[in-house]
């Protein structure tokens, strides 16, 4: 079996295409050669900044002969049908063969294709795939037609065996593959003939190329250490520019340098991320005093001075550089000292979404949110509020400005320089985590606050104005958003309801609008408990008053106090002003309208409960996929939450836990089954009675004795599961209700539940109402399968 050797030598490929380059070259050639009838026994794809590699080791010569027979027409058929037939078949008729069928004598084709050469199947797929190779950008050159990364020079296609190696007889566009490569550009520029991939590689290497950029990362990565070990540095962790560095050269040559003096007074951040954009420098630390204070720069040639040269012109170039660092520094540590005013005006100016509002706006709401936040996590509000005016303030920085993601990072120092209290600082770096699954979650509790409004207010502001992600789409990074929510919450442990947050953050963005639209009327409602109704926010004539708790009196500086009650989402809300009754209606989404002192005020907005519950929607659904990951089943986590308080996503996670806990055992598993079927009895008798079992179920018509054990065992498991569910104790709640599932199973063996006693029929079905009673306390079984 032979061995494949393939290289598509080019100029410079951009690092960053260099790994998908390698997983596309190699998926495409194999998956036409094994569509093509060959197979091999393994494959394997390099890269350097200038060639494309693919070897392919034990590849069959030639594809097998095949024999493939397809039914045809019938041969009384019209000749019409038996023409296509023949065409598609590539046969006359003479070659055809009748044989009978069920519904008479049918035509059969058989079809025999010879097997091919690997080399002529190889130079087939491999022009194929240089023609559409999928490049992120492309480009063409000369006057032909190919498009590559980069003009392509020469391709090497050899097949070899034990007998010797053999070009593959292919030319593209006026490229002939043959047998021959160069090396290093400056250190082996001349050609040479290989045989196969074992030649090839090791000539390669004499020729000053490391053709694995694994093995170029690992050289890098163990001189760099070196390197800083041996004046007592160390490099800082970077596996991004490392992969980066690995793509740029082809034979790496590490240089250390030292930062200048004047320099190392900069945070250790922007001389890290200034060092890396511009220069793709490792940054060198000292462990004694925390400060960057050298670099490692990578050559991609060997010197007669040891790179001296090399060096000297990248420590020029790198005090420029951080000249520029130093004076936005300086500049930036003024305006902070200074009050960070200019830096507010200037995100008045600056538009979040154009139906969302500026930065400012945004910052003003986050602030709002922040400080209802605070109380829940622990946190002091003024600090929040302040954390959340201060946290975007450097994005106007001249530092940001040049360097974006140092976003958050400055704002903490920015703070401290303004002598902020350090939670306040903190906050101004950590509000933008989590950004992604396997990044940091703050725990500092200023920090969550702002972090959880930051990113509520996103999801809010982005659901009123319905820009929601769809499909593979999402343009404004909301999962991650509500992703960081979830985790957010689960690490703080504490109970934070998630209706009211929403709600204060989905109010925000209407009175901005509001204030930016000069609409003159909105009142706006939502009930929390059924108990217990709120007025959020009302405007009269540009007057915009706020105010929680029934019948509360919205203004007391309007000349017309306003109180609202009987607050219902399809009713009317009764509006009174100066003692005047008027009627306020709130549709799901339409113009709510009022007629004050004569006046016919509108303003038309969405629903809150289509907003709130779809912001809520999406958090479960993110909630659910987060879970899973964990092993939490999808049933489990829609039967936990079908119950109430399934904004409190702490609760949900502790209850869903505990139950997929609980589910594991063999006990969880039968008693899920008895509920089930206590579930299904108790609604089919419903059904068919016209009536609710859900009241009297008395002991002293029990009958038998596994009646009366159903009875004593759910007259203890009640309060001891509605006592942990308060308790908020979920392992002991399913401990309680595990304890039924003997007396639940007896019951079932021993008892007829439709008996003909029609007093012992309803006690029995009033009995199996305490039973789903005492299950729903915990999840909606009737929601987990099996």
């Amino acid at each position: 079996m032979p061995d494949l050797l393939i290289e598509l030598f080019s100029e410079e490929i951009p690092a960053r295409m260099q790994s998908r380059a390698r997983d596309d070259l190699k998926r495409l050639v194999t998956d036409g050669l094994v569509e093509a009838g060959l197979t091999y026994a393994s494959a394997g794809a390099f890269s350097t900044p200038r060639r494309l590699t693919l070897t392919i080791e034990g590849l069959t010569a030639h594809s097998p002969t095949t024999r493939e027979e397809r039914k045809g027409p019938r041969t009384d058929a019209p000749e019409k049908a038996l023409d296509g037939f023949l065409r598609s078949t590539g046969l006359t008729r003479a070659q055809l063969e009748a044989r009978d069928d069920k519904k008479g004598q049918v035509w059969f084709a058989t079809i025999e294709k010879p097997g091919r050469p690997a080399a002529g199947i190889v130079a087939e797929v491999l022009e194929t795939t240089i023609r559409n190779f999928p490049w992120p950008k492309s480009m063409r050159w000369g006057a032909g037609s190919l498009r590559w990364v980069r003009p392509l020079h020469s391709i090497i296609c050899l097949l070899s065996d034990e007998s010797g190696a053999a070009i593959v007889p292919l030319t593209i566009e006026g490229i002939t593959a043959g047998d021959s490569t160069r090396g290093h550009r400056f250190m082996a520029p001349d050609a040479f003939t290989v045989t196969g991939f074992s030649d090839y590689a090791a000539k390669l290497r004499r020729a000053r190329v490391m053709l694995d950029p694994a093995e170029r990362e690992s050289a890098i990565h163990q001189q760099a250490d070196n390197l800083a070990f041996a004046r007592g540095w160390e490099i800082v962790p970077d596996d991004g520019l490392l992969a980066e560095v690995a793509g740029l050269v082809e034979w790496p040559v590490p240089l250390m340098g030292v930062i200048e003096e004047r320099f190392l007074d900069l945070p250790p951040e922007v001389l890290q991320t200034s060092m890396k954009e511009h220069q793709k420098f490792f940054s060198a630390r000292n462990p004694k005093t925390g400060r960057i204070e050298g670099f490692v720069t990578v050559a991609n040639i060997e010197t007669a001075d040891d790179g001296a040269t090399i060096l000297a012109g990248n420590q020029r170039v790198l005090a420029a550089r951080l000249s520029d660092a130093a004076f936005f520094w300086d500049n930036d540590l003024r305006e902070a000292k200074a009050g960070m005013e200019t830096w507010a005006d200037g995100l008045k100016s600056v538009t979040f979404h154009n139906k969302l509002g500026s930065q400012a706006d945004r910052i003003a709401r986050i602030a709002a949110l922040a400080r209802e936040i605070a109380p829940l996590v622990g946190a002091d509000a003024d600090q929040a509020e302040q954390a959340a005016r201060l946290a975007k303030l450097d994005l106007r920085s001249a530092m940001v400005g040049e360097f974006p993601e140092l976003q958050g990072i400055m704002g903490r120092y920015y703070a401290l320089a303004a002598n902020h209290p350090e939670p306040v600082a903190d906050a101004a770096r950590d509000h933008y985590s989590p950004l992604g699954p396997s990044d940091e979650v703050p725990t500092a509790p200023v920090s969550v606050a702002v972090a959880l409004a930051d990113k509520l207010d996103t999801l809010t502001g982005f659901w009123a104005i319905d820009e929601k992600p769809t499909g593979s789409k999402d343009p404004f990074a909301l999962r991650r958003a509500a992703l960081g929510v979830i985790r957010l919450v689960q690490s703080s442990n504490t109970p934070i309801p998630l209706i009211p947050i929403v709600y204060e953050a989905y109010l925000a963005c209407l009175a901005q609008e509001q204030a930016r639209t000069d609409k003159t009327l909105f009142i706006c409602a939502y009930s929390t408990t059924e108990n217990e109704q709120f007025v959020h926010a009302a405007s009269v004539d540009g007057l915009r008053f706020s105010g929680k708790g029934v019948r509360k009196h919205l203004s007391e500086e309007s000349g017309s106090q306003w109180l609202l009650t009987n607050l219902d989402w399809d009713d009317p809300v009764k509006a009174f002003t100066n003692n005047r009754s008027e009627n306020v209606e709130f549709p799901n989404f339409s113009t709510y309208t009022a007629s004050v002192e004569g006046s016919q005020l509108e303003a038309t907005y969405p629903s809150l409960n289509n907003i709130v519950g779809g912001v809520l929607s999406f958090l479960h659904d993110r909630l659910k996929v987060h879970l899973r990951d964990q092993g939490i089943r999808h049933d489990i986590i829609d039967a936990v939450l079908a119950q109430p308080g399934n904004d409190d996503l702490v609760l949900v996670v502790n209850r869903a836990t505990a139950l997929n806990d609980m589910l594991q055992t063999e006990d969880g598993k039968n008693l899920t089954q008895g509920l089930k079927r206590a579930g299904n009895i108790l609604s089919q008798a419903e059904e068919k009675d016209g009536v609710e079992y859900s009241f009297g179920a008395d002991a002293k018509f029990a009958d038998t004795d596994e009646e009366r054990a159903l009875f004593a065992a759910l007259d203890t498991a009640d309060p001891a599961i509605r006592q942990a569910i308060a308790d908020e104790d979920f392992p002991a709640a399913m401990s309680a209700i595990a304890a039924l599932r003997t007396p639940i199973d007896a019951f079932f063996e021993a008892v007829q539940v439709n008996s003909d006693n029609q007093i012992q029929r309803r006690n029995r079905l009033n009995l199996l109402s305490r039973i789903r009673e005492a299950g729903r306390q915990i999840a909606d079984f009737t929601r987990i399968e099996g």
